[in-house]
């Protein structure tokens, strides 16, 4: 049996960690294309505040998205540290600009707590749980949610 098969038979998830800031938060490894180093983006007139640009990704136009911006926190200042983590969001694929990748996680589902009530909706809305491992808190984040399909077209 692979291990990819072997993985979904015992009800294990493999997320993406990355930071943003001070705080970590995951996606479904599924949804994750590549991870590319920092490139400079086009910027695009009439979008929303966290759409940074366009890139070119081997042909292919490339929206940008500053995670941060979009998860309501102080927009990002990109380095040559910072990454993107080029995803599959519905029918499209964006790039998601974020500080840093951290680990690859294997979790199963009893690991994920809900989030708590005190949050806001709209954090309810992208926020599928929270996992406590190793003295970490990591949100785990719905793209899904996060990115709707009109918004992913902007490009």
């Amino acid at each position: 049996m692979s291990y990819a098969a072997k993985s979904l038979v015992e009800g294990n998830r493999e997320l993406i960690a990355f930071r943003i800031g001070d705080q970590e938060f995951c996606v479904n490894i599924m949804s994750v294309r590549e991870i590319r180093g920092w490139t400079p983006v086009t910027p695009l007139p009439h979008t929303p505040s966290y759409m940074m640009g366009v890139i070119n990704l081997r042909g292919a136009v490339l929206p940008i998205i500053d995670l941060s911006s979009r998860l309501g926190m102080k927009p990002a200042e990109p380095t040559a540290r910072h990454v993107i983590i080029v995803a599959q969001v519905h029918s499209k694929v964006v790039g998601l600009l974020v500080d840093a990748v951290s680990d690859i996680l294997t979790v199963t589902d009893d690991q994920i707590q809900p989030t708590p009530e005190v949050s806001s909706d709209l954090e309810k809305q992208y926020a599928r749980g929270i996992l406590s491992i190793d003295k970490r808190m990591i949100c785990l984040v719905e793209l899904g949610a996060l990115i709707v399909e009109t918004e992913s077209e902007a490009a």
